[in-house]
């Protein structure tokens, strides 16, 4: 028996391949199907099962190319309905893998079809559970994902509680768990850094699995605190339902290296995206483009920032990333990149068209700012960063509502913005700077530099999630 798992940082997401005696079954893959299909061929081994614990949300998965590929058998749990073909398996049905067995175990709440599936070895004992969405470590998937006119998210909860009692709870303590996501991921608000875990410790560190915990009292807890989800995750689900292009088709379109002249002629109607660092993209971009660097959560910012999923993207990238950067925007769905500029922004450059810079100066600069006269301090960090610890004389605009605030500011007013660490204020930047805004500058290394080198007044508040 052999089992792997296969972690994505960018999506805090992680995928199992699990084989024996030469079969193979793959769980909750990413839209790439390689990185599978590879592993298999290295190892001499056939893909038989693509096994999903739901309908994602977060990401577009790989079962449908990878079925179709290899010709496995895309297993959801029961009352899914999809638009392709699949199997959906009964609670408590056994797959046969070589000589181990995949138990599924129907666990209700985070979506209705959400399923884990228990891993049973060679001797016929309990080794592991992969838990999706249901039990992350440290945490439990968030049940305000899949609302129906007839299911609340109080219904989902407590569908959640009954399946983590009845189905998770009661396997032995040295049960491996391998959950869905790690820390970083919007499916849940409280997660671990650890990516495997045991049954025993969860009980233990798990606040959703407390034994003295009631149904009201889960239910209030699950709900408390979590933040609206990113506007891309309904989009993502309905693609995993649905069916969706061929990731072959979509790479080839979007790696297509345009001279300076096409890709010129593409730019209207279109979101020119630079994937470079924050650095390099404050000393020089095309005008109107908006950066998102791969050296951040780059996906994630796309789907909660782009809201259409149809828009036409160009790229600009560092030579040798263009591959990375179109895989990325397809593992959420936006599939409608053209093209990308060959040689990247030196070819603009060279071109001697125009570019444009942002302004960044250092926390000890604003400091020096601030003792001399009143700024205006836009802090786009999360709510719960800004409550946590603020400066005095900043207001909270979160990166993650910007499409909502993005027309409530005065555009002639000279603003200083800044996140935790200049990734996310290089975003809000240059977003606010496309939509016309003039005199943004941003403060380097964001709040921990300004907090960690200057005396600049902070507020501190007590984090809802504790009153």
């Amino acid at each position: 028996m052999y089992v792997e798992q296969l972690y994505t940082g960018c999506l805090a997401e992680a995928a199992y391949y699990i084989e024996s005696n030469g079969e193979v079954a793959i769980i909750d893959p990413l839209r790439e199907t390689f990185p599978y299909t590879q592993l298999a061929e290295k190892r001499g081994a056939k893909i038989k099962y693509v096994f999903e614990t739901h309908f994602h949300a977060d990401f577009v998965s790989g079962h449908v190319d990878l079925a179709q590929k290899t010709g496995a058998t895309i297993v959801y749990g029961p009352t899914a309905t999809a638009g392709f073909n699949m199997y959906v398996g009964k609670d408590n049905e056994e797959f046969k893998i070589g000589n181990i067995k995949i138990k599924l175990l129907h666990t209700p709440g985070h979506t209705p079809e959400s399923s884990t599936y228990l891993l049973i070895d060679e001797h016929g004992e309990n080794h592991a559970v992969f838990t999706g969405d249901t039990l992350f470590l440290g945490d439990v998937g968030r049940p305000d994902l899949a609302i129906k006119s007839d299911v609340t998210e109080k219904d989902l909860a407590g569908m959640l509680f009954d399946s983590l009692r009845n189905k998770i709870m009661p396997l032995a303590d040295e049960v491996i768990v391998y959950p869905g996501h790690g820390a970083g991921s919007a499916c849940g608000k409280n997660m671990s850094k650890e990516t495997i875990g045991t049954i025993g410790n969860q009980k233990k560190t798990n606040y959703a699995l407390r034994a003295d915990m009631t149904k009201e009292e889960f239910i209030a807890e699950v709900l408390h605190g979590i933040l609206p989800p990113p506007q891309y995750f309904a989009k993502n689900a309905m693609m995993n339902k649905s069916g969706y292009k061929s990731i072959d088709d979509v790479m080839k379109a979007g790696l297509n290296p345009m001279a300076i002249d096409e890709f010129e002629n593409e730019m209207a109607g279109a979101v020119i995206i630079d994937t470079r660092t924050q650095r390099e993209f404050k000393d020089g971009f095309i005008p109107s483009s908006i950066f998102i660097g791969l050296n951040g959560q780059f996906a994630v910012w796309v789907g909660a920032l782009i809201t259409n999923l149809n828009q036409k993207i160009l790229l600009v990238t560092d030579e040798g990333k263009e591959e990375e950067s179109v895989l990325r925007l397809a593992r959420v769905g936006y599939d409608n990149c053209v093209g990308y500029l060959q040689g990247g922004f030196d070819t603009w450059i060279t071109a001697g068209k125009p570019v444009d810079i942002i302004t960044s100066i250092s926390a000890k600069e604003l400091e020096q700012v601030v003792l001399t006269k009143e700024v205006q301090i836009i802090d786009v960090r999360k709510p719960t960063e800004f409550l946590s610890e603020r400066l005095e004389q900043a207001e909270s605009f979160p990166l993650d509502d910007i499409n909502n605030w993005l027309n409530k500011l005065d555009k002639t007013e000279t603003k200083y913005l800044h996140c935790a660490g200049g990734y996310r204020s290089m975003i809000a930047t240059s977003i606010l700077r496309r939509e016309g805004y003039k005199n943004i500058i941003d403060v380097a290394g964001g709040a921990n530099a300004i907090f960690n080198n200057t005396n600049l007044k902070r507020t501190a508040y007590v984090c809802p999630s504790t009153l």
